[in-house]
């Protein structure tokens, strides 16, 4: 009785808003559901944590990709505020990513930052399309392994990339493969500092002891000030300590003056392909740039979306992909004509923005403004953190991406074939790239799909005692059931039962209630073996098509034959049709007994 009512309540349960897909969706839904001003303080609040957090992180993430720290901090004020407000989720918070790195890093190397950007618009432009388009679905499709197989592949590169500043080294060169960066670090080790270390030590051991004491306050917001002041005293008492911070790595030219860290200004217009040493926008430019492009869209399309279900899980609510989609290529294509790199939404900020109050999309664009402020009026103090404490807190940030913990425990309790395709995928993220290891896994992913599914389908002989038919089969009459799809993976193999054939028979009666679906190849494999009982005279009668299958056979054109092919809508139909063709009358079922008065 009590589970029964607990079943009921479930089922009443109201169902959560589904957004409309036309831009801006999430700030109409929330302002027609009625937004108070309660509900505006709990944004205001959450933004300004979310902001706080999201002022190093963004400048850190910039410094890993190789440009200076501003470009990071206009990302996360440009696409804060155009992304959130076109959007189709209340809680995404957007901006520059740790996944990025890997993609962004290479195509700095090569093609100076104005190629950067141009690539990051392209892929805003192929964003838009694709929710255009309504793919915002498909990335569902994209097995688990394959995502966490990247995803820990990301985090183990970013990780090992800040080795750089966390002991002071001093490479030579800059490569941008991952392998060879490793070894330029190997070849630059005579170089590691005491003080880069000491300092990023202490700053590593805030970044995990702060959260197990006090989850009230950002650990960043201590640590980094905190490392800061610890090195700039270091400096005044101890001779010969010395650490790299913003100020000293960074040097940005304003109206002919030299500024130390990042500029008093905030986010200005400007084409993108000026930027930098500049890049020349030809045909030829759209075409070098069009693969990184792809990789950047499709990345942060599937982190954006990841986001976005995580913040649905949080509190209970539903996002459009395709809005979100739409609103992440107008973030994409807007922010590079600010100076600001490929923006993605952000699951830890965006679930920092849930745990501390945020209510809708208003959140979001106060975390941009509070990041706007911050620029505007605390460059000078921001050009004193160390690098190294910079570093550390990307090592947190690869940690958590990495997942190592979820990543063995797949390792262990997961099916060999999944376990594949996530080794596959992760040694491909850190040997060669993102795209590459997506490619490989969706294609290897697809191989195993194809043989379980291959596996499923299969062809039994029956006896004549099926328990759905009400009449006994005579022997001069077979029937065969088809379990499982018969598409290019499994019809071959499902149909090599019927070379199997002893005794000829009258009559083969084909079950295909239980095949749900049927490619061409299902449909030639069926072919074959119509036309192998033709030539023995033996009658085939196809019961319980579907309507997918059946229509398959339509379209290629096979018809019934009086004598040699018929086609029937039940087992109960193929059996009567069956004893008619051997001239046996089916039995008639006796009349009910009367029931007494």
């Amino acid at each position: 009785m009590l589970d029964g009512a607990m079943a009921r309540t479930r089922y009443t349960h109201p169902r959560p808003p589904h957004l409309s897909t036309l831009p801006g969706a999430a700030v109409r839904a929330v302002l027609s559901e009625g937004y108070s001003a309660e509900d505006l303080r709990h944004d205001v609040l959450a933004g300004l944590v979310v902001g706080i957090v999201a002022l190093p992180l963004s400048m850190a993430l910039a410094i890993a990709v190789g440009v200076p720290p501003q470009h990071g901090l206009y990302t996360a004020i440009v696409s804060g505020v155009v992304v959130p407000l076109l959007g189709g989720s209340r809680f995404q918070v957007t901006g520059p990513t740790a996944a990025f790195i890997v993609i962004l890093a290479p195509i700095l190397v090569r093609h100076g930052l104005g190629g950067l950007l141009i690539a990051g618009a392209m892929a805003g432009v192929l964003l838009l399309a694709m929710g255009l388009f309504r793919l915002g679905r498909l990335i569902q499709f994209i097995p688990h392994p394959v995502t966490t197989g990247f995803t820990a592949g990301i985090g183990t590169v970013i990780g090992v990339l800040q080795l750089k500043d966390l002991l002071g080294l001093r490479p030579t060169r800059n490569p941008d493969h991952f392998a060879e960066r490793v070894w330029s670090f190997v070849q630059a080790r005579h170089t590691v500092a005491l003080p880069e270390i000491a300092i990023g030590a202490l700053t590593l051991a805030m970044l995990i002891g702060i959260p197990r004491l006090t989850k009230r306050v950002p650990a960043p917001l201590i640590a980094l000030p905190v490392a800061a002041l610890a090195a700039w005293a270091a400096h005044q008492l101890m001779a010969g300590f010395d650490v790299a911070t913003i100020g000293s790595r960074f040097v940005t030219v304003v109206d002919g003056v030299e500024v130390h860290g990042i500029p008093r200004q905030p986010p200005l217009p400007a084409l993108p392909w000026h930027l930098g040493q500049g890049f020349p926008l030809r045909l030829s430019t759209i075409r070098t740039l069009f693969p990184p492009a792809i990789a950047i869209a499709l990345l942060g399309a599937i982190e954006s979306l990841l986001s976005a279900v995580v913040a649905d899980g949080m509190k209970q609510t539903k996002h459009d992909p395709d809005a979100e989609l739409l609103a992440l290529g107008v973030g994409n294509l807007v922010c590079p004509f600010f100076g600001g790199i490929a923006c993605t939404g952000a699951i830890a900020r965006t679930a920092t923005g849930i745990r501390y109050g945020s209510r809708s999309p208003f959140a979001t664009v106060t975390h941009a403004l509070v990041v706007l402020v911050a620029v505007l009026s605390l460059a000078p103090l921001i050009s004193w953190l160390p690098m190294a404490s910079l570093a550390a807190l990307l090592v947190m940030v690869a940690w958590n991406m990495a997942e190592a913990k979820h990543f063995f425990h797949i390792v262990r309790v997961a099916p060999k074939s999944d376990v594949a395709v996530l080794l596959v995928c992760y040694a491909l993220t850190v040997v060669f790239d993102m795209v590459v290891a997506v490619t490989a896994g969706m294609i290897l992913a697809a191989f195993l799909f194809m043989r379980r599914m291959a596996e499923v389908a299969s062809v039994q002989l029956v006896s004549d005692e099926h328990p759905s038919l009400k009449v006994k089969l005579p022997r001069e009459v077979m029937l065969y059931e088809v379990n499982g799809p018969l598409f290019f993976g499994a019809a071959e193999a499902a149909m090599d039962a019927f070379r199997a054939i002893g005794a000829r028979p009258k009559v083969l009666i084909l079950n295909l209630s239980a095949v749900p679906a049927m490619d061409v190849t299902g449909l030639v494999a069926l072919e074959s073996v119509l036309a192998r009982l033709r030539q023995q005279g033996v009658l085939c009668i196809v019961a319980g098509m579907r309507p997918q299958p059946l229509s398959v056979l339509q379209k290629g054109g096979v018809k019934e034959e009086p004598g040699r092919l018929q086609i029937v809508p039940s087992l109960d139909d193929a059996a009567n049709a069956a004893l008619a063709h051997l001239g046996l009358r089916p039995p008639v079922p006796e009349p009910p007994l009367a029931q007494p008065v």
